[in-house]
């Protein structure tokens, strides 16, 4: 608060002595005051009565307008202005009371304490304006001596306080709500530090600097910690660095907030520090440009404690996403392994599968079925394309010769039943996953865009997208590698074999995307020999 006044008014001329627990080495925010008066007798006397005047160790910064539609202008543009110290009469008899209602109505600010003083009370009767404007106070000039300015400033200020308070938590939680619902939705770890920090700069309602680190043990393998996974502003460049450096300005508070296991706050330097419920640690290291009130710290405390479980959740997600990878690879290598010419058949039709979706997406081809689920799961999908084939006895699964017509219907049941094999699985699952598009592919990377394919003689664009794509990859990785019944064929030829069928057995903007791909570079993966 203040420091400590004589119980006369005469402090008005007196120098104010420091603030006990002030230091000039660090910048607070100023409550701002909007003094607004035609009289500029008024502004000097009230600037020389507020001189030095502090509260809660925050300095005053004043501001003045000369008119009402002065004030309503820089009330637009300054949003955190606290106490309008408003005059009734200026360019019209009724120009303050007109403001208050523009301010209240027209800008929508319920926060902004608003003292009426006027020189002429008769014209504006203290009674009706108190109970029909919506104003905190109301002063003749006449009374208002330096004390009671000084109280009245005070007390003005600590209500705008207290609701700004109430405001903040109010929206700081709305944040910290919605925040950690988009974090549960992001799928790797910088994705997820990069959002922390915006949230964070969204609760704070500045423009903090800050980088996540993550303590390499127990938490990230390969991580000799703390290593920095993400970072905003001048701090971007040390996500490119493999750990923090000794002399970094940031470094000893991460380290120390680690070994305390406790968050520091400190300006210029804020460090949160998180431990989750999996044992899992971080800190994330923040640089706004005031120090942070204890509103702030409560509320990124709430954060941390959400944050936490969000990145348990994403690990545990992790977890799960890679026993579903290492089950689908364990169903395709077990259709690969009783057809042992195929090779790395499957590995090449998944990293090419990925690749021309990359491409379609990146051309804008297909774009009403390209969803993001799709180009995430299709890749490892693919891979599924041949699992009916464990239905398929040896001696025609095997056969190094051409099949006879009872043979290849024998042969062509793979595509259904693999597609019932994955469908059944599917459907223990909520939400698209490996095993839903795996059945759309199984089922589909037989049929012709003609509609002269099996199992169903689906045509175009009812065979779902996925099949499209694993239809052109798998005959071209096929044409490509050695068979039993056939060696390789060029790149070339297949090529010209893709073109001849361009709108017939294969979709177009398929077709399109892999010559595309080809004609800038061929992987050397792709033409290596089994």
């Amino acid at each position: 608060m203040a420091a400590e006044r004589e119980s006369d008014d005469d402090w008005l001329l007196e120098d104010q002595p420091a603030h006990a627990g002030d230091d000039p080495g660090i910048q607070v925010r100023p409550f701002r005051i909007l003094i607004v008066d035609d009289e500029a007798d008024v502004h000097s006397v009230t600037r020389l009565a507020l001189r030095g005047v502090t509260f809660k160790g925050k300095p005053l910064e004043l501001l003045s307008a000369y008119s009402g539609a002065e004030a309503f202008a820089l009330l637009q543009r300054e949003r955190d202005i606290a106490l309008c110290l408003l005059d009734v009469v200026m360019e019209t008899d009724d120009a303050g009371l007109r403001l208050v209602e523009r301010i209240r109505s027209e800008l929508d600010n319920q926060l902004l304490r608003i003292v009426l003083r006027t020189g002429q009370p008769g014209q504006a009767p203290e009674q009706r304006v108190i109970v029909d404007y919506d104003i905190n106070d109301y002063k003749a000039k006449t009374e208002l001596t330096t004390q009671k300015l000084f109280t009245m400033v005070i007390a003005s200020l600590r209500a705008y306080e207290s609701l700004v308070t109430i405001e903040s938590s109010r929206i700081g939680l709305a944040k910290i709500l919605e925040g950690a619902s988009n974090l549960y939705q992001v799928q790797s770890l910088r994705e997820f530090a990069s959002g922390v920090l915006k949230q964070i700069s969204a609760i704070l309602d500045v423009g903090a600097e800050g980088v996540l680190c993550v303590l390499g043990k127990g938490t990230v393998p390969g991580m000799n910690g703390p290593t920095v996974i993400a970072g905003t502003g001048n701090y971007a460049s040390l996500v490119e660095v493999e750990s923090l450096p000794d002399n970094h300005c940031l470094t000893n508070g991460i380290l120390s907030a680690f070994r305390e296991k406790q968050s520091r706050h400190g300006h210029p330097v804020d460090v949160l520090f998180v431990h989750t419920e999996q044992g899992h640690e971080f800190a994330i290291a923040i640089t706004p440009a005031w120090p942070l009130a204890d509103m702030q710290r409560n509320l990124l405390e709430v954060f941390c404690q959400r944050i936490g479980a969000a990145f348990d959740n994403l690990y545990l997600f992790g977890q799960l996403r890679k026993a579903q990878e290492a089950t689908v690879a364990a169903l395709a290598d077990l259709a690969e392994f009783r057809d042992e010419d195929t090779g790395g058949h499957v590995r090449r039709v998944q990293l090419l599968t990925d690749m021309i979706t990359r491409r379609l997406h990146d051309r804008q081809a297909c774009a009403d079925e390209l969803t993001p689920h799709l180009m995430d799961l299709i890749g490892m999908a693919s891979i599924l394309h041949d699992v009916g084939k464990v239905s398929t006895p040896d001696n025609i699964l095997l056969k190094p010769g051409i099949h006879t017509p009872e043979e290849r219907t024998i042969m062509q049941r793979h595509a259904s039943v693999g597609e019932q094999i994955l469908r059944r699985a599917a459907e223990m699952v909520d939400g698209e996953t490996y095993l839903t598009f795996g059945a759309q592919i199984a089922g589909g990377h037989h049929e012709h865009f003609d509609g002269r394919g099996y199992p169903r003689g689906l045509k175009g664009k009812d065979i779902p997208l996925s099949a499209r794509i694993v239809a052109v990859v798998d005959v071209f990785d096929a044409l490509l590698h050695r068979r039993p019944y056939k060696e390789p064929w060029t790149m070339e030829a297949t090529l010209a074999f893709l073109r001849e069928r361009r709108g017939t057995q294969f979709d177009p903007e398929v077709i399109d995307a892999l010559i595309s791909l080809m004609d800038e570079s061929i992987p050397e993966w792709l033409t290596a020999s089994d």
